[in-house]
């Protein structure tokens, strides 16, 4: 098929990987990993896609790691788990009200011992009201704060208490970090603190080695991400490859992350956004960017 140049089919642009069709290599073998907010929302659509949460969980397990799945839904967090068993991998469900902050301690040095210890930790847990800052209460902004912010300071700081030497962490941050476009000042500022506590965290980790960067998705098709489309219909109109992009290209990158691979990245924020948030946009092939 010839297509003009402005106008590109979205399907050269996507592979194995982007499907989450690629078997494992083997690049996590033997290590153990916690991920925050393993399961995912429910919408009202017959086949969602996967969330990140899931792709990672999924994705980790497929690489040789031993997964600890964390989320508030008993029924979404045992379904991940469910998926990562089917393909024989490794996966235990855990409930957790990541806002009720005296919960967090004793649940990661439960990990840590049904683990065998601890050597990696995803906070991909997030949650946004939408609201504008007209809108905006108190009791809203700090439950965003407290889900957003606050549990990752918790869980990190209690799991630099157990980890092992060489161990990594990712905070799961958001392209919203860096840009106001949403509306939605609880989430934006958050996400962008989020940034700033990995680098804390990374400062904190050094002296034995243990590593922490943030992710920053840019616009997914992801239940939370198809949440936002129905807030905001005109929110993908022009993402770069004509395409969203998926919870396993976001789950490919936090596994560089988490993997020895990425031994020398440390307090790095990586953008998966397609260059949205650097000004590449699919044209219009109308002329209108």
């Amino acid at each position: 098929m010839h297509l003009p140049p402005n106008d590109i089919d979205p399907s050269v642009q996507i592979f194995a990987e982007s499907l989450g069709q690629q078997p494992g290599r083997g690049r996590l073998q033997g290590r153990r990993v916690l991920v925050i907010g393993a399961g995912q929302r429910a919408i009202p659509e017959p086949s969602p896609p996967v969330g990140n949460g899931r792709a990672i969980s999924m994705l980790f397990a497929r690489e040789g790691a031993s997964v600890a799945c964390v989320d508030m839904s008993e029924g979404a967090v045992r379904e991940t788990c469910e998926l990562v068993q089917a393909e024989g991998g490794t996966a235990r469900p855990y409930v957790c009200d990541v806002s009720q902050a005296d919960t967090i301690a004793p649940l990661v040095a439960r990990v840590a011992a049904d683990l065998g210890g601890l050597d990696g930790l995803v906070l991909n847990v997030g949650i946004s009201k939408g609201l504008s800052l007209a809108d905006q209460g108190t009791a809203t902004w700090d439950e965003e704060y407290a889900v957003n912010v606050r549990s990752h300071m918790l869980f990190s700081q209690a799991a630099l208490g157990v980890m092992e030497p060489g161990s990594a962490i990712v905070l799961m941050s958001s392209l919203a970090s860096q840009r106001c476009t949403g509306r939605n000042p609880a989430y934006e500022s958050s996400k962008a603190a989020q940034v700033a506590l990995a680098r804390s965290i990374a400062a904190a980790g050094e002296p034995r080695g243990i590593r922490c960067n943030s992710l920053l998705p840019g616009l997914m098709d992801t239940p939370m991400g198809r949440d936002a489309s129905r807030r905001r219909p005109a929110r993908a109109a022009t993402v770069p490859f004509g395409r969203q992009g998926t919870g396993w290209e976001v789950a490919y990158a936090c596994l560089f992350l988490i993997s020895h691979e990425s031994s020398y990245v440390n307090a790095h924020a990586l953008l998966v956004d397609g260059g949205l948030g650097v000004g590449v946009v699919h044209a219009d092939p109308r002329g209108a960017a």
